[in-house]
């Protein structure tokens, strides 16, 4: 087999992959209904999934988000952006073949220091979808994989100061509180998913 039959093997199961990962996603709304379904088309399309060029080559790539839950407070950790200048979950590009939970894993270490543990709430599986046109220099598409990840406030000491200029712990209560317009656009309904299954739980 060549290096590229294998490059293209690979993706092929990355794909795969991701669609299983898409399966078997719990929809909120019918506006997550409707990122999965365009979410489910790319995929299978065979566009690229993977940036490879900053900021917006291709114009549509596969992100990782992971909301950090801290179970015993209820509290939830956001990360002030500062290229994007809003409060977001942590999180990073999927590299080229690489799966997203990898990216989490990945990410986690070198934003937050700690180690990727899954919530008790979500497993290892993305919890939420998104697909968001980004805003100001290099605007592209993000399709965004939320994962919930638990940690407690107190095992978070430091943080990427080059990527964030600051953290914060708040609970869906307070996330809610948070005009709209100073975090990601899809927190509130994030916020909203999460508070009911664990209200279920």
């Amino acid at each position: 087999m060549t290096a590229i039959d294998a490059s293209e093997v690979s993706d092929q199961l990355l794909r795969a992959r991701l669609t299983d990962v898409l399966d078997r996603l719990w929809i909120w709304d019918e506006q997550e209904r409707a990122h999965l379904t365009a979410a489910v088309e790319w995929v299978a399309g065979g566009a690229p999934l993977y940036r490879t060029q900053k900021p917006d080559v291709p114009s549509m790539h596969l992100v990782s988000y992971f909301v950090v839950l801290d179970e015993s407070r209820g509290e939830l950790l956001l990360v002030a952006h500062r290229k994007a200048g809003l409060w977001l979950p942590s999180g990073g590009h999927v590299e080229p073949m690489e799966d997203p939970w990898d990216t989490v894993t990945r990410e986690c270490r070198e934003e937050l220091s700690i180690e990727a543990v899954p919530s008790a709430v979500t497993g290892a599986q993305p919890f939420f979808l998104t697909i968001t046109r980004t805003r100001g220099h290099g605007q592209h598409t993000d399709v965004s994989l939320w994962y919930v990840l638990q940690s407690s406030a107190g095992a978070i000491t430091s943080f990427d100061e080059g990527e964030f200029e600051a953290i914060k712990w708040l609970s869906p209560q307070q996330v809610l509180a948070e005009p709209a317009d100073t975090l990601d656009p899809h927190m509130h309904r994030f916020t909203r998913k999460l508070m009911s299954v664990v209200a279920c739980g």
